[in-house]
């Protein structure tokens, strides 16, 4: 009680609490409950909500946030919970499934990497491995992009070329992953968030997993081509809402212009935005119904995005290009 009584106000002592050390019924461990880790204890706050389009507020019970008794820091417990689904990519199925394991193993790879979160991983007396995080102050890429309160023209001349070198950075961290052999597994444009205190752009939620059959990075690949949709068209640009707005471009679109994976978003963004370089526009269709041939290293998308980097910003060879901000 002393110890929680240095981090907390009066008025929010508990009267009581239960302490846990099994967090097999992750249920059970809720508001004002102390989980003990390899002896050191942490006060349980709240459950984290679910960030992805179309769930957001869904209660994530397994993951909480936590005050750790020691130092009074703030940080996010995962608790253990397996989950499973088939995905299909392009005529492509893949099982994915959540590995505590996993997450635990990339956690100790990246604790030295700017680009990812930081954390550590330790086993309750069940051998539940529960990981522990650094709280991340910053909201999400996803968030950012959409707030700019701008169209599409000045977003793509005045800000894109930032954002775009943030996300190859993101991408050098994933190809970081695939030389050592790992995956990310879920990537999405909410798991990256933009640290408030130094401004870099950072991978969250790596315990997803999944299995394959042909390229063991492609489904990490066709993530990363979504976010780079998503970002070269300052949002998801959907067919529904060309309808609403009878867009003269409905009429130049077919089914090779779509996204592989979501079949209602746009991805040849040069029919609707002609300033897009051809050179960003071809990496986009690689991830389009009518792509014929498919990224299978992330060194290939770097080396094509280098190439558009070069239309974007000035350089003594193409003076002209579009300057940067």
């Amino acid at each position: 009680m002393q110890m929680v009584a240095r981090w907390l106000p009066p008025h929010q002592m508990p009267k009581r609490f239960r302490i846990h050390t099994d967090t097999s019924d992750f249920f059970r461990v809720d508001y004002d409950d102390v989980v003990i880790l390899d002896n050191r204890p942490y006060l349980i706050r709240h459950n984290a909500k679910e960030l992805r389009f179309g769930l957001k507020d869904e209660i994530k019970h397994w993951v909480k946030r936590v005050i750790d008794l020691e130092d009074g820091s703030l940080k996010i417990m995962k608790l253990v919970f397996y989950e499973r689904f088939m995905s299909r990519v392009g005529g492509i199925e893949f099982e994915c499934f959540r590995s505590p394991k996993k997450e635990a193993r990339i956690l100790d790879l990246v604790s030295e990497h700017r680009n990812f979160m930081h954390g550590y991983a330790k086993p309750d007396e069940k051998g539940n491995i529960i990981r522990v995080l650094d709280f991340i102050k910053g909201k999400t890429l996803a968030t950012h992009v959409s707030r700019m309160d701008m169209n599409h023209e000045t977003y793509y001349h005045e800000h894109f070329s930032r954002i775009l070198d943030q996300f190859i950075e993101c991408i050098q961290a994933i190809r970081f992953l695939h030389d050592h052999g790992e995956k990310h597994g879920d990537i999405r444009r909410d798991h990256i968030l933009i640290d408030q205190e130094t401004g870099d752009y950072r991978w969250i939620d790596f315990d997803f997993n999944y299995r394959h059959r042909e390229n063991i990075y492609g489904y990490d690949l066709f993530g990363l081509g979504n976010i780079l949709a998503f970002l070269a068209g300052k949002g998801d640009v959907l067919l529904q809402d060309l309808k609403k707005e009878d867009n003269p471009c409905l009429d130049t679109l077919s089914e090779a212009d779509l996204n592989i994976v979501f079949h209602n978003r746009v991805v040849n963004l040069k029919k609707l935005y002609p300033y897009i370089p051809e050179s960003l526009n071809r990496v986009l269709m690689h991830f389009s119904r009518g792509a014929n041939r498919f990224y299978e290293h992330t060194s290939q998308l770097l080396n094509d995005l280098g190439e558009v980097k070069a239309l974007i910003r000035p350089t003594p060879d193409n003076p002209e290009a579009i300057p940067p901000i």
